[in-house]
């Protein structure tokens, strides 16, 4: 199981591995594996293996199997419906009910019918004799109600369950929490690391250079962003397309994929503006433009505006074509 993991991620695995607490604490920014380092962790510490406490899950044990199939008895997953069906977890039989009957969508917070859940799993006896484990995901989720029944648990926990909390805006959870949890922020990865392991999932070198670079560094954003149609193409073409205003070129991606396309757009226009590197586009790939810094800076306030609402917008189509004609009107103002 180790070895399938992100070089990065396998060798904070082993760090973490080495010492010692009840609950630990993932930060860092989107893309760069709190998933996939969680994982690794509650894998080593319910692992069947002698040495899983030191090298990691092997992969092979019946725990490790029942992991990876999300059946593992000892292990809570608490996560946001909509991550759980994401990501291929179960959602609990009342949930399950309540979705397929129609008499609510799936949650995008944690609820506190499943922290409730996780609380009394926590109290119960193991079922494999190795301990339990409670994995949260994205830990921002839960609302203080959720966060402060967590905490109660944080502070006097049952002596053989372990808490991996991952989060990708660890500012936005309790201190309260934060101060019962041992914190590991993430490491990011060389860029020519990051690389080397996109080319070992399929891409061309070529490839995994322009969407690392769109993504920021973070190679899992780049997995991400792929999965969603974001291709090496997609991605070089993005700035003409909106040049013009096209907004049926990003039709199949939801609004706040756009929008922060359309951001990272805006960002690197603004330091072609100043005479400075791009970061998410090639030069290449920004037409010459004449247009002023204080419209580029206007702009980025109103898309960051416009994110706050990107999840419930009144009619998605509607809201995909006025920002690809606001960007079509930006682009071409004269400076």
């Amino acid at each position: 199981m180790m070895s399938k993991l992100a070089p990065w991620i396998f060798q904070q695995t082993h760090s973490l591995l080495a010492q010692q607490g009840h609950a630990w604490l993932l930060q860092g920014a989107s893309g760069l594996g709190q998933y996939d380092l969680a994982t690794a962790l509650v894998g080593a510490w319910l692992c069947e293996s002698e040495n899983a406490h030191v090298e990691g899950a092997c992969g092979e044990c019946g725990s490790c199997h029942a992991l990876s199939v999300h059946t593992h008895a000892d292990l809570f997953v608490l996560m946001p419906e909509t991550v759980l069906l994401e990501l291929g977890w179960p959602l609990s039989e009342k949930a399950q009910a309540e979705i397929d009957n129609k008499t609510r969508k799936p949650s995008k917070e944690i609820r506190i019918e499943a922290m409730r859940d996780a609380i009394e799993f926590s109290q119960r006896t193991n079922a494999r004799g190795r301990g339990k484990a409670v994995l949260v995901f994205p830990a921002e989720r839960m609302n203080h109600i959720t966060a402060n029944a967590l905490l109660k648990t944080l502070e006097e926990p049952p002596g053989d369950v372990k808490f991996v909390l991952a989060s990708e805006a660890a500012h936005q959870l309790l201190p309260t929490i934060r101060s019962r949890c041992l914190i590991h922020t993430m490491v990011w990865p060389s860029t020519a690391e990051a690389a080397q392991w996109l080319q070992l999932q399929g891409m061309s070198a070529e490839e995994a250079g322009v969407l690392l670079k769109s993504a920021g560094g973070r190679p899992d954003e780049v997995l991400r962003q792929k999965n969603l149609g974001q291709s090496q193409q997609w991605w070089s073409q993005f700035p003409r397309a909106m040049l013009v205003g096209d907004a049926s070129y990003c039709s199949d991606l939801p609004p706040i994929e756009v929008i922060d396309a359309l951001q990272k757009l805006c960002h690197d226009l603004m330091m072609v503006r100043i005479d400075s590197d791009t970061r998410f586009f090639n030069t290449s790939d920004l037409p010459p433009l004449k247009v002023s810094a204080s419209h580029l800076s206007a702009w980025f306030k109103r898309l960051s505006k416009a994110s706050r609402s990107s999840e419930h917008p009144f009619n998605v189509g509607l809201m995909l074509e006025a920002l690809c004609t606001e960007a079509r009107e930006v682009m071409n103002s004269p400076a």
